[in-house]
């Protein structure tokens, strides 16, 4: 049997104890040696003779899957599958699972400590620090402002519970919970419209989907009020980034926090280099925690399917 293991985190150490049981289990691990996501075309080298992946941010289309010769597992290294074709993995015989809530607390964490640092410009003010300066800041403060959550599944209550903790008030929009559900949290369900009229900071909690792409777009940017921070730890495509960067140099924008781009690496996004923009490179779930959990999950997951136990995480 043959394993093919793509996340970049889990590719670093071939030797990691997490590991032991996928090497009890198959004959030969192949690593991702590339230190990216693989494209397409090279999954599709990289699929040939393989039982089972467990799989990173990697372009899982129906281009990769066709020279899957033996695959029959795709389980994911966290709770996003938007970057797997299911429709073709379905049409194969490929099962999919993933490992929903092993990352929340990693991302949520990112995502509030992305407002502050947008906030209070700490990534400036450390650079000039460092250099010999003593600068100014101009920042602003988070408690008593309204945060604003779209997507109310895992990160995004988390995110809500840690937003409430700072003394904000928490907006929210999800379509798949009810009013009562989000209430109950101590949270207001409002639409997403208003949710982006009535939010100090918005921060994005959806995967990417044909109705989320640019979910931040011109309009609901415009209608934000001034001076407020727009957060993205979810996927790229979320933003508009055209748009975002417009509000940013217009003055409309406090500031932009990201941990996810419409292409990565970004080397062309207009909203890289930004003095008001903060950027770390997807890395929400990368906490020993969370990797951690994504690991033993994933492999858990991966086990159980090849064993012939469907596993309760697959899609």
């Amino acid at each position: 049997m043959r394993i093919l293991i793509t996340p970049t985190s889990l590719s670093r150490t071939p030797e990691a104890a997490v590991l032991a049981p996928l090497r009890q289990l198959a004959d030969e691990l192949v690593f991702n040696t590339l230190g990216r996501p693989l494209t397409s075309a090279e999954l599709a080298e990289a699929l040939q003779g393989v039982d089972g992946v467990i799989a990173g941010l990697d372009a899982y289309d129906s281009a990769a899957l066709a020279g899957a010769d033996r695959l029959r597992v795709i389980s994911r290294y966290g709770v996003g599958v938007n970057n797997v074709d299911l429709e073709a993995a379905a049409a194969r015989g490929i099962h999919v699972t993933r490992t929903p809530g092993a990352n929340a607390s990693a991302v949520a964490e990112l995502a509030i400590g992305l407002a502050f640092a947008v906030a209070r410009e700490i990534p400036r003010l450390h650079a000039e620090v460092t250099q010999g300066g003593w600068p100014r800041g101009s920042g602003i403060e988070l408690s008593g402002r309204t945060l604003g959550v779209v997507g109310f599944g895992a990160i995004g209550r988390i995110v809500a519970d840690r937003a409430r903790g700072l003394g904000m008030q928490v907006v929210a929009y999800d379509p798949f919970v009810p009013a009562s559900g989000i209430s109950a949290t101590g949270a207001t369900a409002v639409n997403l419209d208003e949710l982006f009229r009535q939010a100090d900071v918005v921060s994005l909690h959806v995967p990417l989907l044909d109705s989320t792409r640019h979910v931040a777009d011109a309009g609901r940017i415009a209608s934000m009020k001034p001076g407020s921070i727009l957060l993205n730890t979810s996927r790229g495509g979320l933003i508009d980034e055209a748009a975002a960067r417009a509000a940013l140099d217009s003055g409309h924008l406090f500031g932009v926090g990201l941990d996810a781009y419409e292409t990565e690496p970004p080397q062309d996004s207009p909203l890289l280099g930004h003095p008001r923009v903060v950027a770390t490179p997807h890395s929400g779930a990368h906490t020993a925690e969370a990797v951690e959990r994504m690991s033993t999950g994933s492999i858990r997951n991966l086990i159980d399917e090849l064993s012939g136990r469907p596993s309760e995480h697959r899609v």
